[in-house]
């Protein structure tokens, strides 16, 4: 197929170019490689896609509304994976305008663009954060996510109701995935394990929210992108058996469905430190705060939707995840 993969140089674009890559889609990806954090980082990303004969880049932003129709009217992609987007909670706290931007114009130039292109399934990142106040464990796609805490999560149950509008006035397949703190080489500076692993090589302390009483459903990059690629590979359609005087937020009589997609095997904050002093050998100096405006103390993805539709579970360990990391970032920063 010929895909079109926006923020292709992500930290998850990335690897998703590869997998389609690997079995001779044609790639085109696009990325603006803004300054959120290192474009030399993204740079890196793009490099380990340009040999492929398949691939090409495009430098292009998608809240670019003429760029974009353009591009899709002239390119006719079989298939969407949409995952640029401003990322990270914390950041929406300082500039929400960034999130509007990329995260509501930009996906609302996508939604306009596979409609009039007749694109045959759009596939786009949704967050965890979307279940936002919500203390009700695991998370499930049927619970009510009316209570988002941060502008950031916000946006991205913004784009769930959006896609389901393209999919019910027009008909566009649309599948929306909610990632749980996604891990693993090549990951971005501003995730935790990035940051710690940077700080205990520099000898310095690590900031540790909540007083480390922090549960995340941490999920291996390697299983994300499997799983971007099984649900590309089956288009959303709508359930015959929807019941529209007691609704579900996980089914639509429209061709629309979200998937968790997680690891479903929550982990301590403390034992994920652990995890990552134990393969550096060293024991990190700890700086212990409050839980930060926007975030959450825990999180925990049921993932038996996606289990049924695709036959695939997220399931590495994240011992085995922390210490390819950071075998990877030695390498990649020679330290």
């Amino acid at each position: 197929m010929k895909i079109l993969v926006t923020g292709a140089a992500g930290f998850i674009g990335m690897h998703v170019c590869q997998l389609l890559l690997a079995r001779g889609d044609t790639v085109v990806g696009l990325d603006n490689l803004n300054d959120y954090y290192s474009p030399e980082l993204k740079r890196d990303r793009l490099a380990r896609l340009s040999p492929s004969p398949n691939f090409r880049f495009v430098y292009m932003d998608v809240a670019d509304r003429p760029a974009m129709a353009s591009l899709l009217e002239q390119e006719h992609f079989e298939r969407v994976v949409h995952l640029a987007a401003q990322a990270g909670v914390r950041y929406s706290l300082q500039n929400p305008h960034a999130y509007i931007d990329s995260n509501i114009v930009g996906f609302t130039n996508i939604l306009e663009g596979c409609r009039h292109a007749g694109v045959e399934h759009l596939v786009y990142a949704s967050s965890s954060s979307v279940y936002g106040g919500n203390t009700k464990m695991p998370f499930s796609e049927h619970h009510n996510i009316d209570h988002p805490v941060s502008m950031y999560a916000a946006t991205k149950k913004a784009n769930e109701l959006m896609a389901h509008t393209y999919s019910h006035l027009f008909g566009l397949p649309t599948t929306g995935l909610r990632f749980f703190t996604v891990y693993g080489p090549w990951g971005r500076p501003d995730m935790a394990l990035f940051l710690f692993t940077k700080a205990i090589l520099e000898g310095r302390a690590i900031d540790v929210f909540n007083h480390g009483q922090m549960v995340r459903d941490f999920t291996y990059i390697d299983d994300i992108a499997s799983g971007v690629v099984r649900v590309l590979d089956r288009p959303a359609r709508a359930d015959a058996a929807f019941d529209p005087a007691d609704p579900d937020p996980a089914r639509s009589n429209a061709p629309y469905r979200v998937f968790n997609i997680g690891n479903s095997d929550p982990v301590q904050l403390m034992e994920f430190i652990e995890a990552i002093e134990q393969t550096l050998g060293t024991t990190a100096r700890k700086n212990f705060l409050p839980l930060q405006d926007g975030d959450v103390p825990a999180t925990f993805a049921d993932v038996a939707e996606l289990s049924e539709w695709t036959g695939f579970r997220p399931a590495t360990p994240v011992r085995d995840g922390v210490r390819n990391f950071v075998h990877w970032y030695r390498s990649y920063f020679k330290v």
